[in-house]
């Protein structure tokens, strides 16, 4: 009887110790892809779910760095040649916000659309 006391109590800690893990994994924002390539963001537009925060994956998959500016978003963040980066970005109004490459402005252009 002790024994089977001690396995279903050692069962319950087990499970609330991965509680807290399953509930970060469900609340986990959604992941959105941008790829930097040939001076150019791809998609140019992105649409989310206004309210919802979500992170934004950008590759740059040229040789050089370029720059991820969004001067509604107040963001700046330089992207290395060849490298990932995950922003964590807020929940939007519903609008429109625009971003560009500040290296290449003339080609890299892009907006976000929160609805």
């Amino acid at each position: 009887m002790r024994h089977r006391v001690a396995s279903v109590a050692a069962l319950l800690i087990a499970c609330l110790a991965l509680a807290p893990a399953v509930v970060i994994a469900a609340d986990a924002p959604p992941e959105i892809a941008l790829t930097i390539e040939n001076n150019r963001f791809q998609p140019d537009e992105i649409r989310v779910k206004a309210g919802a925060a979500f992170m934004l994956v950008i590759t740059n998959k040229g040789k050089g760095a370029e720059e991820f500016e969004s001067k509604d978003l107040r963001i700046e963040k330089v992207i290395p040649g060849g490298k990932t980066i995950r922003l964590k970005m807020p929940a939007l109004k519903p609008g429109s916000y625009g971003f560009v490459g500040e290296y290449h402005e003339k080609t890299a252009k892009g907006r976000i659309v929160a609805e």
